[in-house]
C-alpha cells in the first residue's frame, strides 16, 4: 500500500506581512519530515506537500488554526515514494502569477460548481436552466496535451498571464452559454472565474479543481490524465500515478 500522503491546498486570505510566516512554515515542514513547495502571498497560500500522513495531517491541521486559514482545504492522494527533492517556502507577489493586481479573490470569489454538480450537467447535456455548458481549460498548453475533460475549450496559453486577453479576444465564443473554468486544483480557476465575469461572461469555477473532481467523480467525462508539478509527473483519475 502506498504509504507517501501529497496533498495540495491553496486559499486566498489576506496576509499583512508573509515574510514573516516563510521561516515559521519551513522550520514547521522540515521538523516534521515534510518536503514540496509553499508559496506565500499577500493574497493567500497556495502548497504541494508529500510525506508520512500522521505529518502531513498535523501540519495542515496546525495551519488551519490560525484563523486566516481556518477554510483551507486540502485534495490527497498517494505514492510509494517522495515526489519531491526537497522542502522550499518562496514569498511572491502572487500565489499564481496573473500580472492584474484588481483580480483579488480574497475579497470576492466567483461562483463555483461542484463536482457532483458539473458532472450531472454534463451527463444531460445541459445546466439546471436549459443552458449550453462549456468547460474551459485554463491550463497551459501543455498541461492541456496530458488530458483534459471531453470537448473542453483551450486556448493554447503557454502561461497564465496570457490568460486575460485570450478571454477578451473569445468574449463571442462564450457568450450566452454557462461556463465553467477549471484548472489542476483550483488556484488559477478561480482568478480566471473572475476575469470572465468582469468580461461578461457567465462563469464558474470547478471547486476543487480537476484533482478534487477525480477524488468525487473519477474519470466521468475525462479524457487522459492530469499533469502535476512534481516527480509523478501525471496522474490518472484514480489518482494514481503514471510513472
Amino acid at each position: 500500500m502506498a504509504s507517501v500522503l501529497n496533498v495540495s491546498a491553496y486559499l486566498f486570505t489576506h496576509i499583512a506581512d508573509p515574510a514573516a510566516l516563510r521561516d515559521v512554515l519551513r522550520e514547521r515542514a522540515e521538523g516534521a519530515g515534510l518536503k514540496g513547495t509553499i508559496l506565500l502571498a499577500e493574497e493567500g497560500v497556495n502548497l504541494f506537500l508529500a510525506g508520512a500522513e500522521s505529518a502531513v495531517r498535523e501540519f495542515l491541521d496546525d495551519l488551519r488554526a490560525d484563523a486566516r486559514f481556518a477554510a483551507l482545504t486540502a485534495k490527497e492522494s498517494w505514492s510509494d515514494e517522495q515526489p519531491f527533492g526537497r522542502m522550499l517556502v518562496k514569498v511572491k507577489r502572487e500565489i499564481i502569477r496573473m500580472d492584474r493586481p484588481t483580480i483579488r479573490p480574497a475579497d470576492e470569489r466567483a461562483p463555483s460548481v461542484t463536482p457532483g454538480d458539473l458532472r450531472r450537467w454534463l451527463d444531460q447535456g445541459h445546466d439546471d436552466s436549459g443552458r449550453e455548458v462549456v468547460l474551459l481549460d485554463t491550463r497551459n498548453a501543455f498541461e492541456v496535451d496530458y488530458g483534459t475533460f471531453a470537448g473542453a475549450v483551450d486556448w493554447r496559453i503557454e502561461r497564465f498571464t496570457q490568460f486575460p486577453d485570450a478571454a477578451a479576444a473569445h468574449h463571442d465564443q462564450l457568450a450566452g452559454k454557462t461556463v465553467v473554468s477549471f484548472c489542476t486544483g483550483g488556484v488559477r480557476c478561480e482568478k480566471a472565474a473572475i476575469v470572465l465575469r468582469e468580461e461578461g461572461v457567465d462563469a464558474y469555477q470547478l471547486e476543487g479543481g480537476i484533482l478534487g473532481y477525480f477524488e468525487r467523480e473519477g474519470g466521468a467525462h475525462w479524457n487522459g490524465e492530469c499533469f502535476v508539478f512534481d516527480e509523478r509527473e501525471s496522474l490518472a483519475p484514480d489518482l494514481s500515478a503514471r510513472r
